[in-house]
């Protein structure tokens, strides 16, 4: 990945250290990155900022990926979504898809695969 767009990825996650492991990642393949560690913080952060990208975990106590996912088309329509669960299930991945996500992973994940799935989110 040589020539990437200089556009943030957002990652939502209630897990610090997931948060942490992805924000390396992805920032060690030349992206920007704004985690947040709630997902009503993000969604309040959507109603004011472009954002481009999310990276959306299903397992969160307070509100699941999918809602936010569902209340971010609501708010960003054009956002592209990326969704991740530690717990592979063929419902959550098929809600996620017909909900308009771009990607979907169990964790544990190719790195590789998930880097390519965020470059061609961000040039749809």
């Amino acid at each position: 990945m040589s020539e990437l767009p200089n556009e943030k990825i957002c990652l939502v996650d209630d897990d610090p250290s997931v948060l942490t492991g992805l924000v390396r990642l992805l920032t060690s393949a030349g992206w920007r990155v704004q985690p947040f560690g709630d997902p009503a913080e993000f969604l309040r952060y959507a109603c004011s900022h472009q954002v481009p990208v999310a990276v959306l975990d299903v397992g969160m106590p307070v509100m699941s990926g999918l809602e936010v996912q569902v209340r971010l088309k609501q708010i960003s329509p054009g956002t592209r979504v990326i969704v991740f669960t530690g717990r592979d299930n063929p419902l959550v991945c098929g809600t996620a898809v017909r909900g308009g996500a771009a990607a979907f992973f169990s964790k544990p994940f190719d790195d590789e695969e998930f880097l390519s799935a965020v470059c061609a989110a961000v040039t749809l």
